[in-house]
């Protein structure tokens, strides 16, 4: 029989006995673990459970309800995911007028390193439409003059797409509560400098004029509150302070962002992060699960 592979994912506080009592949860029926991988971080306990479902003893429903009782009981988030649940979640990109990030992300979706889905692009300009249509994506665009009917303009595309997760890749536009709320969590933002140095607009410019020698971008979960949501990926590159301009500072960076930018996006869908007290951190072996769950598909 073929195996039947699914991982339990186990957050919150800190506190003796869950391994034992989820294990034991799951060997009282017939499910057997197959890997595991644990850390405490900031006293909260991150833990995924590979575990092999083929021949259990109860529904794949009543497996859920039991694990979900079980984090109820203990104030926890249990969580269990299906490889095939797990395998394509759907991405929506947004842009303005600048095509580095959003060549960068597809140029990794089609080298299959991106594990989910694109399914659309989405702008404020129509300058980017023959590179997402070139990739065979579906490009829309609403002028931003009107910031309400933009972000309405937002909201029902991503609902048309059935989007769960958004990246904004160089979007050069504040998304209001309207946007965020919906999708907290779910929005990732490259920013062209090392936050929280140099938020805001202009950030290149203002390290060169700063005549700082080392800068960078980050990408970041988006918040209510201007670029600073948990980070995720940060990358820096050096300035050579008096040889080079503006434009050398911002060739560089851009030549960094899609980078950044695209291996957050990674982590992301390869669950291999988690927010805990508002910084990202990376969750426990995840990395090596999810290999094991790609050589057995």
């Amino acid at each position: 029989m073929a195996k039947i592979l699914a991982i339990v994912h186990v957050v919150g506080r800190d506190q003796k006995g869950v391994v034992a009592r989820i294990s034991t949860y799951l060997a009282e029926r017939d499910i057997n673990i197959e890997d595991i991988e644990q850390r405490v971080v900031r006293g909260q306990f991150l833990m995924d459970m590979l575990i092999d479902i083929s021949e259990a003893s109860v529904t794949l429903d009543e497996l859920v309800t039991g694990l979900l009782a079980i984090g109820n009981e203990i104030g926890m988030e249990v969580r269990l995911t299906l490889h095939s649940e797990r395998e394509r979640p759907r991405v929506a990109i947004l842009v303005s007028k600048e095509p580095h990030c959003l060549e960068q992300l597809i140029a990794d979706w089609r080298s299959g390193e991106l594990r989910g889905e694109l399914v659309c692009v989405l702008s404020n300009h129509e300058t980017l439409r023959p590179l997402a249509e070139s990739a065979g994506l579906p490009f829309e665009w609403h002028p931003s003059d009107d910031k309400a009917a933009h972000e309405a303009f937002l909201l029902d595309r991503l609902a048309h797409y059935r989007a769960g997760l958004v990246v904004l890749a160089r979007y050069m536009q504040i998304l209001s509560p309207t946007v965020v709320q919906p999708y907290a969590g779910r929005i990732i933002n490259i920013h062209p400098s090392l936050l929280p140095y140099f938020p805001g607009a202009n950030p290149y410019r203002r390290a060169w004029e700063d005549g700082v020698r080392v800068t960078g971008c980050t990408a970041h979960f988006v918040t209510e509150e201007l670029d600073a949501g948990p980070i995720i990926l940060q990358d820096v590159f050096h300035i050579d302070v008096g040889v080079d301009t503006v434009e050398d500072v911002r060739r560089k960076g851009r030549a960094l962002e899609g980078r950044v930018l695209s291996r957050a996006v990674q982590l992301y869908l390869n669950n291999e992060i988690v927010v805990v007290d508002g910084k990202v951190v990376f969750k426990p072996g995840m990395r090596t699960l999810l290999r094991d769950l790609g050589g057995r598909e």
